[in-house]
Parts: C-alpha cells; sequence; structure tokens
C-alpha cells in the first residue's frame, strides 16, 4: 500500500494538487469580515488580499483538533502507513495539536502508523517538502524513505520573503504602526528569512528593485546546483514581479523548473498582497 501524506494549507500548494497527487489537506482556518473558512477548501486567497486593500483585518486558527482526529482515526482504520507534513511550529500551534491528538488517537488504536514532522518551514518552502514526498510516495517507496527525504528537504530549504506594504504586518502585530509609518515613507522593503523555523527580519533595503537585486545575491550564496532544482515562488496576488524574477532565475542561474502559487489565504492574512516569497535548497539529496 502507497504511503499516505497529509499537510497543512501552510503549505501553500493549490487545490488541484491535493486531488492529483492524492494527498489529505487539513485546512487552517481564516475568520474574515465576520465569516469563517477553510484555508485553501473554501477561500480563495486574492478575496483575502482584495478585503486587505480595502482595510479588513483578517484573522487565522490553526487545523481544530476534531479534524486531526477525524483524519487520524481514519489512517488508523484503515490500516495505513502515513506520514504528515506540517507548518512550521514556531509559526501555529498545528503541529503541536497533531501530536496531541495523535497520541488520543493511540489510545483507542495503538498500531497507528503515523509520523509527523515539523518542516519548520512555511509556504512553498513546505510545499516543495511536501511534492518531493508524495511524488517519493507515488514511486512505491517505503515509509521511512519517504520520512529521509521530507526531514532532508525541511532541513535544508531556504526562505526568502519581501513584503511589499509593512501597514499589513503592522495590522498584524509584527512591526510597531509608527515603523509601518516611517519604512512606507522611506520606501523601504524588509527582506525576511527562516532561522529554525521562525521567519526573521534579514535586512532593510529601499526599493523593490533592490531588494530582487539581494534575493539573487542570497541565491548564488546559500543555494546548490540551482539549475537541477525546482524553485519555489509564491506571491500575494503580484504575478508580474513573479515573471520578472523568473526570467532573471533563468538567465542568472539555467534554472528550467518553477513551481508557483499564489500565497494562501492563511498565511496571506499575516503578510498582505504583494509579498513575493522564494524558496531553494542549500543541498541537494
Amino acid at each position: 500500500m502507497t504511503v499516505k501524506i497529509l499537510t497543512d494549507s501552510g503549505s501553500d500548494l493549490p487545490r488541484h494538487f491535493f486531488e492529483e497527487n492524492n494527498v489529505t489537506l487539513l485546512s487552517l482556518g481564516v475568520h474574515l469580515d465576520g465569516n469563517d473558512y477553510e484555508d485553501i477548501a473554501t477561500i480563495e486567497p486574492v478575496t483575502v488580499f482584495d478585503a486587505m486593500r480595502k482595510g479588513s483585518a483578517p484573522k487565522t486558527s490553526q487545523v481544530s483538533p476534531h479534524r486531526f482526529k477525524e483524519v487520524f482515526t481514519e489512517i488508523a482504520k484503515e490500516k495505513q502507513s502515513a506520514v504528515y507534513i506540517a507548518f512550521s511550529s514556531q509559526l501555529s500551534g498545528t503541529y503541536q495539536t497533531a501530536v496531541m491528538m495523535s497520541e488520543e488517537v493511540k489510545e483507542e488504536y495503538p498500531d497507528l502508523d503515523l509520523t509527523i514532522i515539523d518542516t519548520k518551514c512555511a509556504s512553498l518552502g513546505q510545499g516543495l517538502v511536501v511534492k518531493a514526498a508524495a511524488e517519493l510516495a507515488a514511486s512505491g517507496a517505503t515509509k521511512d524513505e519517504v520520512v529521509n527525504l521530507a526531514t532532508f528537504y525541511s532541513t535544508h530549504m531556504e526562505h526568502l520573503f519581501t513584503v511589499d506594504d509593512l501597514e499589513y504586518l503592522a495590522r498584524g502585530g509584527r512591526i510597531s504602526k509608527t515603523s509601518a509609518f516611517v519604512g512606507g515613507l522611506l520606501n523601504i522593503k524588509p527582506l525576511l528569512n527562516m532561522e529554525d523555523g521562525k521567519l526573521i527580519p534579514l535586512e532593510k533595503i529601499r526599493g523593490k528593485k533592490k531588494v530582487y537585486k539581494r534575493i539573487i545575491e542570497l541565491m548564488t550564496e546559500r543555494g546548490t546546483d540551482l539549475s537541477k532544482q525546482t524553485i519555489g515562488i509564491s506571491h500575494a496576488d503580484a504575478e508580474p514581479e513573479v515573471l520578472e524574477l523568473q526570467k532573471v532565475f533563468e538567465e542568472k542561474f539555467g534554472c528550467k523548473s518553477f513551481y508557483v502559487n499564489m500565497i494562501g489565504a492563511a498565511i496571506g492574512s499575516h503578510v498582505g498582497p504583494g509579498t513575493i516569497s522564494v524558496f531553494f535548497l542549500n543541498k541537494l539529496p
């Protein structure tokens, strides 16, 4: 029996990916303008971005314990081997809830064969881990082989983020309103990366072109054989900039394979429209 892959919507993969690759989706919650939605499943990211541009401040919640218990119980009943590839534990309580609910299910089904991986990744950084694991599982690999590959990808995944408007980070309490105001006046574009699962400010740069130039420099420093990789790019309704970056990556690094998708409603609620994120490995398996 093929190893079952599970992941949450922190992976920012498109809806069709889950259907086409037999991957189970566990949705984070999104609360917008008085309504509750399931990320990816019942709300389009652009709906959130349009609302944020008009002043809305969406809230998010982790995957519900009930949903975890339902899915894990089904795996146990069907005697499947499964791997849950989770959103960084430093950004959401989803991983911890999954561990707690798996222990609860094991009380009734001691033979539950489930491994939960804290990727310490987010968005398509996590998504590329899921994609690699799903492809390996579909080839008939063992659970240990899938876990080892997913762990390797998680450990060596680089994340580079830049947001378009500091105001959205201020609304979510990530920075002060004063910092957002001053940054806006000076056209400051923060560059962030992931360190041990946390989103950490790396540099403050004036202007988009300089940010993109710095991303190229960091990819050169950190990436390994970029032409042989699938480069992930997620964006919050900023397709023109993504196409521009993709062209630069092709010319600079000889990249041929890209995985591009819009940032989901849950992560998008925190970073705001215009955000662009780039993902690549610093070591190949």
